[in-house]
C-alpha cells in the first residue's frame, strides 16, 4: 500500500531534498553536470534550490515523509531570481557549459515536470507511479494542455509510458548520457486522454 500523498510544504524541504539527494546520487544527467568534487553537496543545494522555486512558483507532492516527492512548473513560472542564478552556476562549476536550455516547445500551456523522486529504501512499490498520477492530476485541475519532461535514465522511460507518456524527441548530447523528451496530455477529469491510456496499454503488450 502506498504512502497518502499531499501537497507540499516549507516544512517538507529537508525531508525532500534528503529523497532527491539519495535518488539522484548515481543519476546519469546529474553525474555529468555536477563536478565530482564535493558532488554530494553541490546536489543538495542544487536539489534545495530548484524545488524551493517550484514550491513558490509551482506545485509539489510528497507522500507522508516526503520519501516520494514530486514538483511541477507552469509555463509562466519566473526564472530564478539573479542571486540564485549565480549559485547554479557556482555549484554547476566548470561544467556549466553542458547545461542546454532546450525551452519549452509545442503547447504554450504545458506543465514541465520538474523533478520526480522516490527514496531507494521505498522504490519498487509503486509510490512513483502514484505521484505521477497525483500530479497530473493537479496539472489537469489548473488547466495544463500538456505535461512535458525530460529523463536520462533509460527504464525511466517504460514508467512514464505506463503513465500516459509518450516520448516526443530522443537527444544525445556530446559527452554526455541520451535524454528522453516525453509528454501527456491528462484529460479534463484529472485523469489521462484516451491517447494517453493506449500508449500504456501498448506498452504493457510490449512487455
Amino acid at each position: 500500500m502506498t504512502p497518502p500523498l499531499r501537497p507540499g510544504t516549507p516544512q517538507d524541504l529537508d525531508a525532500a531534498v534528503d529523497t532527491l539527494v539519495a535518488a539522484f546520487d548515481d543519476y546519469p544527467w546529474t553525474r555529468h553536470v555536477i563536478p565530482e568534487h564535493d558532488y554530494t553537496r553541490r546536489l543538495r543545494e542544487l536539489q534545495r534550490l530548484y524545488l524551493h522555486h517550484a514550491l513558490n512558483h509551482g506545485f509539489v507532492a510528497v507522500s507522508e515523509r516526503a520519501e516520494g516527492v514530486i514538483a511541477l512548473l507552469p509555463p509562466d513560472a519566473p526564472e530564478p531570481g539573479e542571486a540564485v542564478r549565480d549559485r547554479i552556476i557556482a555549484l554547476h562549476g566548470d561544467r556549466i557549459g553542458r547545461l542546454a536550455d532546450t525551452g519549452r516547445h509545442g503547447d504554450p500551456r504545458d506543465w514541465g515536470l520538474e523533478t520526480l523522486a522516490v527514496h531507494p529504501h521505498h522504490q519498487g512499490g509503486g509510490l512513483g507511479g502514484a505521484l505521477i498520477g497525483f500530479g497530473l492530476r493537479e496539472a489537469a485541475r489548473r488547466g495544463a494542455g500538456g505535461v512535458r519532461l525530460e529523463t536520462s535514465e533509460e527504464r525511466n522511460v517504460g514508467l512514464y509510458r505506463r503513465h500516459g507518456f509518450r516520448v516526443v524527441d530522443r537527444s544525445h548530447r556530446p559527452g554526455g548520457p541520451p535524454v528522453w523528451t516525453m509528454r501527456a496530455v491528462p484529460a479534463a477529469d484529472g485523469g489521462r486522454d484516451r491517447q494517453g491510456r493506449a500508449a500504456e496499454a501498448g506498452s504493457e503488450s510490449r512487455g
